[in-house]
């Protein structure tokens, strides 16, 4: 389930800030844990008085899931399921992601779907090299292929009404792992940590001993990975998760286009509107990681709409003004959170 890249990496990086502490004032000790899982990498902090939680027993957690449902993994369980005609017995990992798929689908009706497999294929995005872009034809000859509609849960049985049915869960399975990872920590007794992976994150209590909220920072827009990038927003929470689509990073260019990653189920085609990014904040990561690549499709005004009348969630919008310029926008709740 990796976040698929060409010459760019995760899209949307959101790096944190960590103020320093004086260890020797206090009982808790910081520990740092990094990694590479899911084609991007991933890093935790967490503030405990020993080190509890070690990088083998991450690594061993993300292998996991990454055997369930990543597409690059030829014996995952969601490429038996790609593969097959009818559907297959799936693990609890992927259970889990299909429920709450299905009711991102049910509320932003239909623009998140998890079934968008092959306009994701078709516009050179999957892990199968593309050899042309798809014409018109093609478009909606694939389009009868994609609709959650076509899927039903029965207990450990995913079921597809249509052979032609493919999964891709790379718009929410990350967020997903975030919670995975959040959670394990939390079993083992840490309360306060960061939890990140491809830019997703989740955050739970504070810095010790200090006692000081964790700082996030939102980049500001930029096609060259390459150059330092400054930050857009601070944001100071003590809980909850944040995750970011857009589609200034992921993209290539075809005949002076730019083709985004994010395809519309409603036409089969990428992205074209006024958005670059949405940056979601809400209480678990999965929730988040859910609702940004809808919040983009929508646009921004129904976008705001949208999340406006959501008392769980959040957002941070950066768009294109009609003269090309740049601006940023946020709901009401998302002000709340920013440092002043």
């Amino acid at each position: 389930m990796e976040k698929i890249r060409f010459q760019f990496f995760t899209f949307f990086f959101i790096s944190f800030l960590f103020i320093s502490f004086n260890k020797t004032t206090s009982t808790f000790i910081r520990v740092d844990l990094s990694g590479f899982a899911q084609g991007t990498t991933w890093h935790i902090s967490y503030y405990a008085a020993a080190s509890i939680v070690t990088k083998a027993q991450i690594d061993s957690i993300l292998l996991v899931i990454d055997s369930s449902m990543s597409l690059y993994k030829p014996y995952s369980r969601i490429v038996a399921f790609n593969n097959s005609s009818s559907g297959i017995t799936i693990d609890e990992h992927f259970r889990k992601v299909v429920e709450k798929s299905f009711e991102c689908f049910r509320e932003t009706s239909g623009l998140f779907d998890i079934t968008v497999m092959p306009l994701v294929e078709a516009w050179g995005f999957g892990a199968k090299p593309m050899q042309q872009l798809p014409d018109s034809a093609t478009v909606l000859s694939l389009l009868s292929c994609v609709s959650s509609r076509y899927l039903q849960l029965h207990s450990d049985s995913l079921i597809k009404s249509k052979p032609c049915i493919s999964l891709d869960v790379n718009g929410i399975a990350q967020g997903y792992s975030v919670d995975v990872l959040a959670d394990f920590l939390e079993r083992q007794g840490i309360h306060n940590y960061i939890v990140e992976l491809g830019g997703e994150l989740r955050v739970h209590g504070r810095k010790q001993p200090s006692g000081d909220l964790f700082k996030v920072g939102i980049e500001a827009p930029s096609d060259d990975e390459m150059q330092p990038v400054p930050m857009e927003k601070i944001l100071e929470i003590d809980s909850g998760a944040i995750t970011t689509s857009g589609n200034y990073r992921k993209y290539y260019e075809s005949n002076g286009k730019k083709i985004s990653h994010l395809m519309d189920p409603r036409n089969g085609y990428p992205i074209q509107n006024e958005m670059i990014s949405v940056t979601v904040y809400a209480k678990d990561a999965i929730t988040a990681d859910g609702y940004d690549n809808a919040l983009m499709l929508m646009g921004l005004e129904d976008a705001m709409q949208f999340i406006e009348k959501r008392n769980d969630m959040a957002a941070f919008f950066i768009y294109h003004l009609p003269d090309g310029t740049i601006a940023d926008t946020a709901s009401t709740r998302f002000y709340h959170l920013m440092k002043h």
